[in-house]
């Protein structure tokens, strides 16, 4: 792996996580969260402040990664687009192996999960695509 490629590889992961995190923050605020975080007896504080920021750095690098390496072999020119594909590519992933991980849950959890999963992974997507973008030099029009 290359300096360049590195470097590149850590402001997009740091920028996808932090946005990832601070989505979880804010959807944690939620009622439905509380509910969800209380159905499962998760610890508010812990969840908030330090699991989504280490799941959202985790996800952020994978994401980054990918779309670095394999930019030009994803489908559609637009990079937060491509960055968005490989979120959601990354969050059936997960929710498919958190389904078989722990198949006691009961499927309006993981339905309730997905739904909040939805703007964490989106807002991470955007940021890394949008930042790629920036990273590159590439003009918008």
């Amino acid at each position: 792996m290359s300096h360049e490629f590195s470097k590149k590889l850590y402001k997009l992961t740091v920028a996808g996580g932090v946005a990832f995190w601070i989505t979880d923050f804010v959807i944690s605020l939620s009622p439905i969260a509380a509910e969800y975080m209380a159905a499962f007896s998760i610890s508010y504080l812990p969840l908030a402040l330090v699991e989504a920021l280490v799941g959202g750095l985790i996800i952020g690098c994978f994401v980054s990664y990918f779309l670095l390496r394999f930019f030009e072999k994803i489908p559609t020119k637009n990079p937060i687009l491509k960055s968005v594909i490989l979120s959601f590519a990354a969050i059936v992933i997960i929710e498919a192996l958190s389904t078989f991980v722990n198949p006691s849950n009961a499927y309006v959890y993981l339905l309730i999960d997905t739904v909040m999963n939805i703007p964490r992974i989106l807002a991470l997507g955007i940021v890394i695509g949008y930042l790629y973008d920036k990273l590159n030099g590439r003009v918008r029009k």
